[in-house]
């Protein structure tokens, strides 16, 4: 039976890649050598897709950290450890294993557990004990929207996905007049669908739909049905992995034809592409980062062609924004205490805050709130199996196509 919290040590990391399968981590040193990172993850249930991500992002850092001999804090080398904890796909259980990481497991620092509600909630308990919490994936606005000091994310608010992609179907199909928008009833797909609405009127696009579904529905045919007959030019459908798979095959089955059909996030994910084989033909979706990208970093994996490579050298498969987001997590949190030169949880959390630095994620200044406000998330489609980037122009792969069937 899957233990709740798991230290990585020899035996819990065997555990959890023989329960969870995910990758094994990184070695521990002596316990006064060590520095503990916290990282609730949705090991089980519905989000499981999501945790092998943020763990094997940050199990690459960590790697890379300990092959450099540590993290200098004022001249003395500490390994990194990761407390890993399955809070299974659950958020007030996220909340919960928040705190125990904190004041039973004594972590040092926390990283955010996934997604927006789950990462609003746990920095709650972060907030309270005053510990520097770095949220992998989390974009809504709402996350930030508590003034709170220890509590930072990667993620650009949602309209920054939402802005350049309506732009970049108004410039390339005019015939695009009526929108249908089907969201997940969940922080993030609920907020990064309502900017989609906004990012449309503000084109003079009609939304002639707009519904939320259940976490967990299981049979979305009534309601695509509904979509299909209003005959949108562009359906818009926000959730994650499974959710979208599902909806997809669902799709297919009842004949759904639009010139564009976005998904957000799936399409980011090999696995969703491999799973809808020809189906993800076309589809277009945004993320934050895109292995395309060339960003010479000052972090501990130098360029984003470095990462990329350790990556697949390490995995076998291309990282996507998920995997690049949790490693760059632990990238700042090392660059922010070495610059700190203490453990001293206030002197991190100040350098958190004023940071301004360009890594292989891209450059990484946050805001008065804490979400980081200095990054352009390139927009891309599934084409010929492959996802090919659409915008920016410095990093564009190719041209937008029309027709999903």
């Amino acid at each position: 039976m899957f233990h709740p919290r798991l230290a990585v040590s020899a035996f819990s990391a065997s555990l959890l890649l023989a329960v969870a399968g995910l990758g094994a981590t990184s070695s521990i040193a002596s316990a006064q050598d060590v520095l503990r990172f916290g990282a609730p993850l949705p090991i089980t249930g519905p989000l499981a897709p999501e945790a092998v991500k943020q763990q094997q992002g940050y199990d690459l850092w960590a790697e890379q950290a300990n092959k450099a001999g540590g993290i200098d804090v004022g001249g003395k080398k500490y390994k990194v450890e990761i407390v890993y904890s399955d809070y299974q796909s659950n958020t007030p259980r996220s909340v919960q294993t928040t705190e125990q990481m904190i004041t039973q497991d004594k972590v040092n620092f926390m990283f955010g557990p996934f997604g927006s509600g789950a990462a609003k909630a746990a920095s709650t308990i972060a907030e309270k004990y005053k510990v520097p919490m770095l949220a992998a994936t989390a974009s809504s606005s709402q996350v930030y929207d508590q003034n709170y000091k220890y509590l930072f994310g990667t993620f650009t608010p949602n309209d920054t996905l939402t802005t350049p992609l309506t732009q970049l179907v108004k410039a390339k199909a005019a015939d695009v007049k009526k929108v249908a928008i089907l969201a997940r009833n969940d922080l993030f797909p609920l907020a990064i669908a309502q900017e989609m609405e906004k990012s449309a009127k503000a084109n003079g696009l009609e939304v002639v739909y707009f519904e939320k579904y259940a976490i967990n529905t299981l049979d979305h045919s009534a309601t695509l049905s509904q979509i299909k007959s209003l005959n949108p030019q562009w359906v818009f459908v926000t959730g994650y992995t499974n959710d979208l798979l599902l909806i997809r095959k669902q799709m297919v089955d009842q004949q759904m034809k639009a010139s564009i059909v976005t998904m957000i996030a799936g399409p980011a994910y090999q696995e969703f592409i491999e799973s809808a084989g020809q189906s993800a033909e076309n589809i277009s979706s945004a993320s934050w980062w895109h292995p395309a990208e060339q960003y010479n970093g000052k972090d501990i994996f130098g360029t984003t062609a470095n990462f990329v490579k350790l990556f697949k050298d390490k995995y076998k498969l291309e990282p996507d924004y998920a995997h690049a987001s949790a490693a760059v997590c632990g990238a700042l949190f090392q660059m922010a205490i070495e610059k700190a030169g203490s453990l001293d949880r206030d002197k991190v959390r100040d350098e958190l805050a004023k940071m301004d630095v360009v890594t292989f994620w891209g450059p990484v200044k946050f805001g008065a709130n804490g979400q980081i406000n200095s990054l352009e998330p390139p927009v891309f489609q599934i084409q010929a199996g492959k996802p090919v980037v659409l915008f920016p122009d410095a990093i564009k792969q190719g041209e937008f196509k029309l027709g999903v069937n």
